[in-house]
């Protein structure tokens, strides 16, 4: 079958009216567009997609508080520190305790919280030159500061239930609201209610 094949060719390619020059440029070009279209066909048209690095933005966790210290500090004012500090650390940021402060209804070595006030309250001197603790004997009680003696000025609120509140607070941390006297044991809906216009956050 391609003996009769080749025969033909050659048949047609004699019979071609063409001078010997003429069928050698004819053949050079028949070769040069076999060549030409063989590589066209060997490179083909696609071409390679290289995709470019996924970039995955994660965002770190901050490692900073932002805590308000006031009260009897040399330096009042917002400190920011690293992460799981504790209240003593904030007091040094402050500067350390006045002379007579008294931290004693502190908890020092609570871990802070982002945004809290640590408040320590001052002392005054008796008429005998002693120190002793400032009690607020009227305007509003600021649940987050007072020490047991002011909670216990509250109507209904005696030492044992005002120690609880402050042993409370240093366990649990600050109060959000005036309403969390209530998860404290021994402080019932009629026993807030005689005091809670009173109290401050």
């Amino acid at each position: 079958m391609e003996n009769q094949y080749l025969s033909k060719v050659t048949t047609w390619w004699s019979e071609v009216n063409y001078t010997p020059l003429q069928k050698k440029a004819l053949a050079i070009i028949a070769i040069l567009v076999v060549f030409i279209s063989a590589a066209f066909i060997s490179r083909g048209s696609s071409h390679e997609v290289v995709a470019g690095p996924i970039v995955t933005e994660i965002s770190a966790p901050p490692q900073f508080v932002v805590v308000d210290v006031a009260g009897a500090v040399r330096k009042p004012g917002v400190y920011s520190l690293p992460i799981n500090s504790r209240v003593n650390k904030a007091i040094k940021a402050a500067g350390g305790l006045k002379i007579g402060a008294d931290a004693s209804d502190v908890n020092q070595a609570r871990i802070l919280n982002d945004g809290e006030q640590i408040y320590i309250p001052p002392a005054t001197q008796s008429s005998t030159g002693s120190s002793r603790t400032t009690i607020r004997k009227s305007g509003p009680v600021m649940i987050n500061r007072a020490t047991i003696k002011e909670f216990e000025s509250l109507d209904g609120i005696g030492p044992v239930l005002a120690a609880r509140i402050v042993t409370y607070r240093k366990v649990n941390g600050p109060f959000t609201a005036i309403e969390d006297l209530l998860k404290v044991p021994g402080i019932g809906a009629s026993t807030f209610a005689k005091f809670k216009a009173k109290l401050r956050v």
